[in-house]
């Protein structure tokens, strides 16, 4: 049971001017970049960073989730994370990267936790 990658979120109305920022901001590319359209948003890694897009109204459920954890093995966080008395606020459900959950620590900080399967097509 591992942490990977601790990921920075940034939450944006516009992708595209955010991601051309960041991308000479940091002197590197996104690794990533996918759509979910069903919750309306659209999402980016750079280097430790995930910006993630939408209206205010679609961004509206995520903005209190503050870091997301990149983790080798989500079933032995989320049995951890319960026994320790942490909350499943979300999931596990599965996303176009594979599966994630978001959890409310005991300390109260909300922090999303994602298994990548996969990785998405770089669509620009």
């Amino acid at each position: 049971m591992k942490i990977l990658q601790t990921l920075s979120r940034l939450y944006v109305n516009d992708l595209t001017s955010a991601l051309e920022f960041h991308e000479e901001l940091l002197g590197s590319p996104a690794a990533m970049r996918f759509k979910i359209p069903q919750i309306g948003l659209e999402l980016a890694q750079i280097e430790n960073i995930l910006l993630i897009a939408g209206s205010d109204e679609a961004l509206k459920p995520f903005r209190s989730t503050q870091a997301t954890f990149l983790v080798d093995s989500l079933d032995e966080f989320k049995a951890y994370l319960e026994e320790k008395g942490a909350e499943i606020l979300r999931g596990p459900n599965k996303v176009p990267t594979g599966k994630n959950m978001t959890v409310k620590h005991p300390d109260g900080s909300i922090v999303e936790y994602v298994e990548h399967s996969n990785r998405p097509e770089n669509k620009k």
